[in-house]
């Protein structure tokens, strides 16, 4: 039985083709075939019907990875489906791995309110939020408030980094609250912007007790599951029909995911024969 098994989910966006570019693209050829002669461009066939176009520039898809504490084995999964499409991707994922015999069933997130709403539907002892994520809001608020790369603010990121890290969130919270306090007006927009973010959070801020347990506080394999299955994806004039993306995403994942390639090739070979 795995003892311990963690549970991820984020969203990415991928280009897309909007209506109005494919609309483009159909006049573009039809003004073609109009202005150049018959001699010249052949026989040519019935254009085909133009497929639906996406309604923005960018959409998106989640990412769910479920790993062991080793990462040795991990199964990765994709879906263009809003929150009931990840909701139902979780559960899924969940049962394919056996999260239930689990000892240990921790997830994490970058703090998306979606995200978590998620995961609360799958049978997870705790949710924490992704340590780097929290020191990015931190430092960008000590930053607003103490200057930027200042030796006060890396004396003050460092103490209330360690703070949230080893002493918990009851005297992390009071050592924003200290320091706020003296704030003039103008700064103290970024020190609530910071509270605001930060109390909502207060229940996946454990990270002394994750210590103690021996628990990862970082979504590294999530960040890293983001980047590959959108590899192919993103990069100078790929646009793709949104289905088509998340056919492609689906590929990668299946080829992050431990032991599931071959499997399923070798599968689809034999119904094919």
């Amino acid at each position: 039985m795995t003892t311990r098994l963690y549970v991820s989910a984020n969203g990415v966006l991928v280009p897309t083709t909007t209506q109005a570019e494919k609309d483009k693209r159909r006049a573009t050829v039809q003004q073609w075939r109009h202005d150049t002669p018959r001699s010249q461009r052949g026989k040519l066939q019935r254009l085909p019907a133009v497929k639906p176009g996406a309604d923005q520039r960018s959409k998106q898809i989640y990412v769910t990875v479920c790993y062991d504490q080793s990462q040795e084995h991990r199964r990765v999964g994709v879906t263009r489906r809003e929150a009931k499409g990840l909701k139902g991707l979780l559960r899924r994922e969940a049962q394919r791995v056996g999260l239930l015999d689990a000892a240990e069933r921790v997830g994490l997130i970058d703090g998306a309110v979606c995200l978590k709403h998620n995961l609360e539907e799958v049978a997870l002892q705790a949710i924490t939020l992704d340590f780097y994520h929290l020191s990015e809001q931190v430092g960008q608020a000590g930053g607003a408030t103490l200057g930027q790369e200042t030796s006060a603010c890396q004396a003050w990121l460092s103490q209330t980094l360690h703070t949230v890290r080893h002493q918990g969130y009851g005297p992390f919270f009071q050592q924003l609250l200290d320091w706020r306090s003296p704030l003039r007006i103008g700064k103290r927009q970024a020190a609530d912007a910071l509270l605001g973010y930060v109390a909502p959070q207060q229940e996946m801020i454990r990270y002394d007790e994750c210590e103690r347990k021996g628990w990862d506080v970082g979504s590294g394999p999530m960040e890293s599951m983001c980047g590959v299955t959108t590899d192919r994806i993103k990069g100078r004039g790929r646009r793709w029909d949104f289905d088509h993306a998340e056919e492609l995403m689906a590929l990668e994942a299946l080829y992050q995911s431990t032991g599931l390639w071959d499997r399923y090739w070798s599968n689809a070979l034999q119904q094919r024969n």
